[in-house]
C-alpha cells in the first residue's frame, strides 16, 4: 500500500502528522510529505489513522501495481 495526499484539498489541520509521525511530516511550506512510499507494519497502520482522522478526505490508501 501506499498514501497518496491531494493537496489541492489539504487545508494543513496536522491531524494526520500527529497520527502517523513515521510516515508524513510538513514541510516548510506546512505542505504534508509522505516519507514513506510502500506501507508496511506500524507505517501502515499510522496511514490507515491519518486517512481516517483527515477531515477533508485529503488522503487516501492505494494499492501499488
Amino acid at each position: 500500500m501506499k498514501l497518496e495526499v491531494d493537496v489541492k484539498r489539504c487545508e494543513g489541520h496536522g491531524l494526520c502528522v500527529k497520527a502517523a509521525p513515521k510516515v508524513l511530516h510538513h514541510n516548510e511550506d506546512a505542505e504534508v510529505v509522505v516519507d514513506v512510499a510502500v506501507l508496511t507494519g506500524e507505517a501502515l497502520e499510522q496511514a490507515r489513522e491519518a486517512v481516517r482522522l483527515c477531515p477533508v478526505a485529503a488522503l487516501r490508501l492505494v494499492e501499488i501495481k
